[in-house]
């Protein structure tokens, strides 16, 4: 297979992760203070010194590239590759000391996600996933389930309340009265999972570019499926909701389920 993502560019996502794995477990049950921002979500010390962090690295390296980031901002406006990051996805998993937050690091070129790293700092897990390769592990490929039935799926969701309106949560209820079981709380945690065959469906609202830029090569280079949920593809112009399954015939199900 052929890949759209260079080699050196493969290798600058991992120096990123490199670069933020040890700021996030030397924070990491700490006790550090947590704050509040404008729209209402967490952020930490943390949050912000890995997102400089990596900023500084990518300006001293890729200069040419634009960044868009959580903690710092950014704009789409720039007809070139642009770095995506979300220095640490699931804060609030980050601020309690639970570990399955993570280091995103995604990679647009054409409005197209074409490289993707979950890196769990803690674990010391990291998915790689580039366009036209085969998601790995720690360097060891991985594949997602061959679940094929709704009624035998695991779904994962961050939380009920990141539905916002009724019909996005009753439209979640729908696919979550009909899979096997149902977990909270993983964020991008619960993506490597699916890529590495643990879990068979996740549905999503509310997200943003930085939560998903990473998630979709993982996901995809694992053999999932990951769309919105009309079953659009997820580029640069996505709206926030997300589902991702194991395979075609299991996401037309929970599509039918989610718009039903």
């Amino acid at each position: 297979m052929t890949t759209d993502c260079p080699d050196e560019l493969i290798a600058i996502a991992n120096k990123l992760a490199d670069l933020a794995r040890p700021i996030a477990q030397r924070y990491f049950r700490s006790g550090i203070a947590i704050e509040t921002k404008l729209d209402a979500s967490p952020v930490t010390r943390a949050d912000r010194e890995i997102e400089a962090a990596l900023r500084q690295y990518l300006k001293q390296t890729v200069p040419d590239h634009a960044v868009i980031g959580e903690e710092m901002g950014g704009s789409l406006g720039h007809a070139g590759p642009v770095w995506i990051l979300d220095p640490i996805d699931g804060t609030k998993a980050f601020a309690t000391g639970t570990p399955v937050f993570g280091t995103l690091i995604g990679l647009a070129i054409e409005k197209r996600f074409v490289l993707g790293v979950i890196d769990q700092p803690i674990s010391e897990e990291r998915w790689i996933g580039t366009a036209g390769q085969q998601t790995t592990l720690n360097g060891t490929r991985t594949q997602v389930s061959d679940c094929t039935g709704v009624s035998a799926a695991r779904l994962y969701t961050t939380a009920p309340e990141y539905f916002g309106q009724e019909a996005a949560f009753d439209a979640f209820v729908r696919v979550r009265d009909q899979v096997m079981f149902t977990r909270y709380g993983a964020d991008c945690y619960a993506f490597g999972l699916l890529a590495s065959g643990h879990v068979d469906v996740i549905v999503e609202s509310q997200l943003n570019l930085w939560d998903v830029a990473a998630l979709v090569p993982v996901v995809e280079g694992a053999g999932g499926i990951i769309t919105d949920w009309h079953g659009q593809p997820l580029t640069t112009d996505f709206e926030g909701q997300v589902v991702a399954t194991c395979n075609s015939g299991l996401h037309e199900t929970v599509l039918q389920l989610l718009t039903a």
